[in-house]
């Protein structure tokens, strides 16, 4: 929540200076502006978004060379950009689901703890990079959260 509450401040433009120089380095310019242009498409399309996978072809930086891939790096800002509130709710839900799934686990506490963090930094990478546009990282959270939540015949709870 920290990391996507930063990202959220850092496109909406409402870091002191003094804390957001710091961050422009290695972020890049490139990726705080495509931040405020799904930010600003989100203000545009709050309840329904602009539809799935249109960042892209909406985004007005991307005529700058600033999105040569569509997506605007950021997790919770894609869902708020192409699928507005009810996206963000839904991704923020997830990740809750999952996080009691683990505690609710009847794994040993190392691996639900490890599970956990490894899931908690996706979650902080993925806020503020494209790691969820990979399949092969997706199926392997999923992979994860399956061996972790798993009871022992192989049951999920």
């Amino acid at each position: 929540a920290a990391v996507a509450g930063a990202v959220w401040a850092v496109a909406g433009g409402s870091l002191p200076a003094v804390l957001e120089r710091p961050l422009q380095e290695p972020l890049t310019s490139q990726r705080i502006v495509l931040w405020r242009e799904a930010l600003a498409l989100a203000a545009e399309h709050p309840v329904r978004g602009a539809g799935p996978d249109r960042f892209g072809a909406l985004n007005r930086a991307a005529e700058q060379g600033a999105a040569p891939d569509g997506k605007p790096h950021s997790a919770p800002l894609q869902a708020a950009a192409e699928q507005g509130v009810p996206g963000v709710l839904l991704l923020g839900a997830a990740f809750g689901w999952v996080l009691l799934a683990l505690y609710r686990s009847p794994r040993p506490t190392p691996v639900v703890l490890a599970a956990g963090a490894a899931l908690t930094g996706l979650a902080a990478v993925a806020s503020v990079g494209n790691a969820l546009s990979f399949n092969q990282i997706t199926m392997g959270a999923g992979l994860l959260v399956g061996l972790a939540t798993a009871g022992e015949g192989g049951e999920v709870p």
